[in-house]
């Protein structure tokens, strides 16, 4: 079972369930196999708006592998849709919500600044 407090995300694909979870080791694959340059590089292309299918697999991979399941890419290219297509981009927006978004909602993080509140 997905633990959302833990950034992770349920995904049925296919008549299985899979656990997806950004990782700081997810990420840094996720860098390397889409030459993003950094992690302000690659959250600029994830959340651009049009991702290619390349950049689908690779994330959906790296989140695979994030969450504990051992799939290359090669096998993510495999993995059945059938119909869950918009079941697969709503996970995707949620890991990449975990991982780059604020930790609670409700409660952003407040700037940084001067300790006393100024």
């Amino acid at each position: 079972m997905a633990n959302r407090r833990r950034g992770e995300v349920p995904l049925d694909l296919g008549g299985r369930r899979y656990t997806l979870c950004l990782t700081l080791g997810a990420l840094a694959d996720l860098e390397d196999s889409l030459r993003a340059g950094d992690l302000a590089g690659l959250a600029e292309r994830l959340v651009a708006g049009r991702p290619r299918t390349g950049d689908l697999i690779a994330l959906l991979g790296a989140a695979l592998r994030g969450g504990g399941h051992d799939l290359t890419d090669g096998d993510v290219r495999h993995l059945p849709l059938a119909g869950s297509m918009e079941a697969l981009v709503t996970a995707l927006g949620e890991v990449l919500e975990a991982a780059f978004g604020p930790e609670d909602p409700e409660n952003p993080p407040r700037p940084r600044g001067d300790e006393r509140g100024t």
